[in-house]
């Protein structure tokens, strides 16, 4: 009787630990690879360190010197001219192109969607060896063009032509990205509110204004935002395009100057607290993006 009760009080135990040995991996990879490093990174901001052998406790000095800091503001300015450059022109070209391809009329969809989705396809390094050709200011494709009319243009040796370089870059790379999420929007509207639109006399513009953009509003609000996050993270197109930022920083942004930070002048407190300040930035986007998708709503 009592083995049989053991037995029974073993099976118990074991049921009630099962569920969290299940899940025990995820946490300890999360705590190893998120929680130490997140944890870590902000003990190093309260630190002056020149490598991993200095460290002197600075308190908040390295906050106090990063908004003192003239290229961290620039960096910043020019993290959201590209922010904002690629958004207004990636939304529209994006939802124009799912409109086409979305359409009865076009043929060859199947091919225009990948053809237009392969750019994101392409690792950034090599997106930015291309258009760095094409860039060129003596041989390359645009420059060409542009001494057809008697001007030659500077494109990443000029600084106030860098970064409408790279957002053209960016622009190619991630248009047809976000044409999928607008394409899959338009695919989930229903053809009767058009059919009933018709019969009322709408027009294609009417519809489209009526029953296109509201429908697609979560859709949009969702692509502004994740390009909004993507964009405060880029590094690799302008680091390449610019080689490292130049001219006078012309090309740097904040992850571009949280690298240099970390690796070049190896002062990695001041780094981490680059980090940390587009942690909080990334932070609120997020918040927005989660008001905008109506997840926080007000009872």
């Amino acid at each position: 009787m009592n083995s049989k009760r053991n037995r029974f009080s073993f099976w118990n135990q074991q049921q009630k630990i099962a569920p969290y040995l299940f899940i025990a991996p995820f946490y300890i990879l999360f705590i190893v690879f998120m929680g130490y490093p997140l944890i870590s990174s902000l003990v190093m901001s309260f630190y002056e360190m020149r490598g991993f052998q200095s460290r002197i406790f600075v308190g908040i000095s390295n906050f106090i010197d990063l908004f003192r800091d003239p290229i961290f503001w620039k960096s910043l300015w020019n993290t959201t001219y590209f922010a904002l450059g690629t958004l207004i022109l990636q939304l529209p070209i994006a939802l124009l192109l799912a409109i086409l391809l979305n359409s009865k009329f076009v043929k060859g969809k199947n091919f225009l969607r990948l053809a237009f989705f392969a750019p994101v396809l392409v690792a950034g390094v090599f997106v930015a060896i291309i258009f760095n050709l094409i860039f060129d200011q003596r041989a390359g494709l645009i420059n060409n063009e542009f001494i057809l009319f008697g001007k030659e243009i500077g494109w990443l040796s000029e600084g106030k032509y860098v970064m409408p370089a790279v957002i053209l870059t960016g622009v190619w790379q991630w248009a047809g990205f976000n044409m999928i999420y607008f394409l899959a929007g338009l695919q989930g509207i229903r053809q009767e509110l058009y059919e009933a639109a018709a019969v009322d006399g709408a027009n294609w513009w009417q519809s489209f204004v009526h029953i296109t953009l509201p429908s697609l509003r979560p859709v949009i609000a969702f692509v502004v935002v994740v390009s909004m996050i993507g964009s405060f993270q880029l590094f690799d197109l302008p680091y390449i395009l610019t080689n490292g930022g130049e001219p006078a920083d012309a090309g740097s942004t904040i992850v571009m100057y949280l690298y240099k930070n970390g690796f070049q002048f190896m002062r990695l407190g001041y780094a981490a607290t680059i980090g940390w300040v587009l942690f909080i930035i990334i932070a609120i986007i997020s918040i927005v993006q989660l008001k905008l998708l109506g997840i926080f709503r007000e009872e």
